[in-house]
């Protein structure tokens, strides 16, 4: 648990970067208005975060799942946020994807490169027989 208030604030450069691009060029936003904005996020997320811990002790887990995210948005009446999240999440999940397939890409060609250098198991008993057969011709 945080030692004090200012360590459940989130980082203000975090803070600063998102205002920015939700708003049009052009307009500043004052330093205490920028602390609010964190404080009152920061309430906002241990406020959801304990309905979504409330939603998962009701069902026997000690594990907040995102339906339990998304069922606490719904009983604490920010529902219009669930469509929007859900979204999000499944846009998130879908780059995670495409990352971790294109990493798997890169190891499978790194594989078949490293693998043309070096002989499997089958070539080498294919050597190997082919070395056994030129011995004998040679007796």
């Amino acid at each position: 648990m945080a030692e004090r208030v200012e360590d459940l604030n989130l980082p203000n450069a975090v803070v600063t970067r998102i205002i920015k691009e939700c708003l049009p060029d052009g307009i500043n936003v004052s330093k205490e208005a920028r602390t609010a904005i964190a404080r009152a996020t920061s309430i906002y997320i241990l406020f959801i975060t304990s309905a979504a811990n409330n939603v998962a002790t009701q069902a026997s887990r000690k594990t907040i799942s995102a339906n339990d995210v998304f069922k606490a948005l719904e009983e604490t009446e920010f529902s219009s946020f669930v469509k929007p999240i859900q979204e999000a999440l499944e846009e998130f999940k879908k780059l995670q994807l495409d990352k971790k397939q294109k990493a798997a890409g890169k190891k499978g060609e790194d594989i078949d490169k490293s693998s043309e250098d070096k002989p499997n198991d089958e070539t080498m008993e294919v050597e190997e027989e082919e070395q056994d057969d030129e011995d004998e011709q040679e007796q």
